[in-house]
């Protein structure tokens, strides 16, 4: 999805093909699908809306890939929902949204951040 924000190209991309269908797989009923629509709506409305991962606990992996900020999402109150994207500028019109995962279990996100 792009959308054009005060003169600044807004991108929403998924990390990588396989998380990518995965959400096309979703049925477009499907509440996490709903969840997921709801974020990137947001983000090409305020790119930075999600909570701000410490860069400290950025996982390793997530590093590996060249990243050097992180937002998390609740996609769900009470579920334990959440998704984790990234902000990348390549210019000054333009700021690329890289969603990493979702997590549709909180205690995949503790691993993942190493909370556990």
């Amino acid at each position: 999805m792009v959308k054009e924000n005060r003169n600044i190209k807004i991108k929403v991309v998924f990390e990588n093909e396989k998380l990518k269908e995965a959400y096309e797989k979703l049925s477009e009923t499907d509440p996490l699908r709903k969840k997921i629509d709801t974020v990137i709506e947001k983000i090409t409305e305020k790119p930075a809306f999600g909570q701000p991962i410490a860069k400290r606990i950025i996982p390793r992996e997530y590093k590996k890939k060249g990243v050097d900020n992180a937002f998390w999402v609740e996609l769900s109150k009470g579920k334990g929902w959440r998704l984790i994207y990234s902000l990348k500028s390549f210019s000054e019109i333009e700021i690329v949204a890289i969603i990493l995962e979702w997590f549709t279990r909180h205690k995949d996100y503790g691993r993942r951040f190493k909370y556990e």
